[in-house]
C-alpha cells in the first residue's frame, strides 16, 4: 500500500471511530516535536516560547525539560517551575489526534484552555495536586479531556495499561480503554480511578445526577468519557 492510500485509509478509520464517539479522551502523547514552538506559562506568570530539545522522565512522570529559545540559549526547567504548558505533538501523533477535534471545537466548555492550540495538535499539561497512595503530590499532568473539563478533569495515568488497541501497519491509531486515570472533581485533589473499581467509585466521581442516570442504564467503564461529557453538560 502506498503512502497516500495508507493515510487515506487511516483518516477514514479515525473518522469512523470519532463519529461513534465524538467526545473521546485524547490519546496520551509521549513524543513531541523539537521543531515547533512550545508554550510555557511559569509559576510567576511569565511566558516562554521555546523549542523542546528533550524530556527526562522518572517512572513515567516528567522530571526535567531541556529547552532552547529563539536566540539559541539553552536551559533546563523543572516541572515545579511551570504552571501549565502546551507541547507540540510529533509527526504521526499529531495527524491521528487532530481528527478528534473535527466535531469538538464548537462544544468546548473550558474557556481557560487555548482551543486553537489544542485543535492544532498541542498537548496541554498543567500542575495538579494528586493523591498518590498516602501522599499528596503536585505533579505535571497531561489533561485528556480539555474540551469538556469544566467540572471533571481526567489526567493520563502514566502507569495505566490499555486493555485493547487497533493497529495498522505497526501504528496504534485508536487507543483502547486505559485501565486507570487520575480524576479531579471540581478542582479537588485528583485521585486514581481504576477500571476494576469503577462501579463502586461511580458516585464518588459523579454524585447523583438524574440526566446521567437516565441516559446510562448500566455503568460501563468503556463509556467513562461519555459519562464525563454528559455530567459536564447536564449535571450541577
Amino acid at each position: 500500500m502506498n503512502r497516500s492510500k495508507f493515510f487515506a485509509l487511516l483518516a477514514f478509520l479515525l473518522l469512523a471511530v470519532n463519529s461513534l464517539r465524538a467526545q473521546r479522551f485524547l490519546e496520551p502523547s509521549e513524543t513531541f516535536s523539537p521543531k515547533k514552538v512550545s508554550y510555557l506559562t511559569m509559576m510567576d506568570g511569565s511566558e516562554k516560547e521555546v523549542f523542546l530539545k528533550s524530556i527526562k522522565r522518572e517512572k513515567g512522570l516528567i522530571e526535567e525539560l531541556k529547552v532552547e529559545d529563539a536566540a539559541g540559549n539553552k536551559s533546563k526547567l523543572k516541572p515545579e517551575q511551570i504552571k501549565f504548558m502546551y507541547l507540540p505533538q510529533s509527526g504521526f501523533d499529531k495527524f491521528a489526534k487532530e481528527m478528534d477535534f473535527l466535531s469538538d471545537v464548537q462544544k468546548w466548555d473550558n474557556k481557560e484552555i487555548d482551543q486553537a492550540k489544542v485543535a492544532d495538535g498541542y498537548i496541554y499539561f498543567e500542575q495538579a495536586e494528586v493523591q498518590v497512595k498516602k501522599e499528596k503530590l503536585t505533579l505535571m499532568m497531561q489533561l485528556l479531556n480539555p474540551s469538556f473539563s469544566s467540572k471533571i478533569k481526567v489526567y493520563h495515568d502514566p502507569y495505566a495499561h490499555e486493555s485493547a488497541a487497533v493497529g495498522i501497519g505497526g501504528f496504534t491509531v485508536a487507543g483502547g480503554d486505559d485501565k486507570s486515570y487520575y480524576v479531579s472533581v471540581r478542582n479537588q485533589t485528583a485521585f486514581k480511578l481504576m477500571k476494576k473499581n469503577y462501579q463502586e467509585d461511580f458516585m464518588k466521581v459523579f454524585g447523583f445526577c438524574t440526566p446521567l442516570k437516565n441516559k446510562f442504564e448500566k455503568i460501563n467503564w468503556s463509556q467513562f468519557d461519555e459519562h464525563v461529557y454528559e455530567h459536564n453538560q447536564h449535571c450541577e
